[in-house]
């Protein structure tokens, strides 16, 4: 099932657009259906559980060291497998963990997006990870010297409490009108502007 519609889309790519009129800073929004396939994290927890096994079996049972091993491989066993159920394996991966995971993924996609190649420096990322509920704003070094990080703390707030709401094509739209009008005062359009990134939605799936 694709993460976002055609019509979404295109109603954020044409947000981007009209954006653009108003700053010469170039701005970027990517949706990403995951940042990691968290395979691993899940299968510790398989494994820690089946370490467990002997405490539980051993005072308070007679079992043989091979049926308990029996035992412990077994619940090692069928504990990955339900782990491989993606709801679950996600929601067995520590936040922390999986913010980690989505920030990085951002970091990767302001560089992947060459935001970081912009005349002036005036790039910026709006990058949402759906599994991870996770929301960020990268802006280059050009515009960091100009606004303040609370800025961007304020606008990815607003993009949040959208995508909570299951109202991601909103979210988008408003941000990428605040991103505009806070470049606007600081980096407004020259004559000479050329449009240097890809104004559509970029979508990861």
């Amino acid at each position: 099932m694709e993460i976002i519609s055609t019509k979404d889309r295109k109603r954020i790519s044409r947000a981007i657009a009209r954006a653009e009129k108003k700053t010469s800073g170039e701005i970027v929004a990517v949706i990403a259906a995951t940042s990691d396939d968290y395979i691993f994290i899940p299968l510790l927890w398989a494994a820690l559980a089946a370490l467990t096994v002997p405490l539980i079996l051993f005072p308070f049972t007679d079992m043989h060291v091979a049926s308990i091993y029996a035992v412990q491989l077994g619940v090692f066993v069928v504990l990955g497998l339900l782990s491989q159920w993606w709801p679950l394996r996600i929601a067995l991966v520590p936040g922390r963990i999986k913010r980690a995971r989505a920030h990085r993924h951002a970091v990767e996609q302001f560089l992947a997006q060459n935001l970081h190649t912009t005349k002036g420096r005036t790039g910026v990322l709006i990058f949402v990870s759906m599994a991870e509920h996770f929301a960020e704003v990268i802006a280059d070094e050009g515009i960091y010297e100009k606004v303040p990080p609370e800025t961007w703390d304020r606008i990815v707030e607003q993009l949040t409490a959208h995508i909570g709401r299951q109202e991601i094509a909103n979210g988008f739209v408003a941000v990428i009108k605040g991103c505009a009008d806070t470049l606007a005062k600081h980096f407004p359009p020259g004559s000479g502007d050329d449009n240097e990134l890809p104004d559509h939605l970029i979508v990861l799936e």
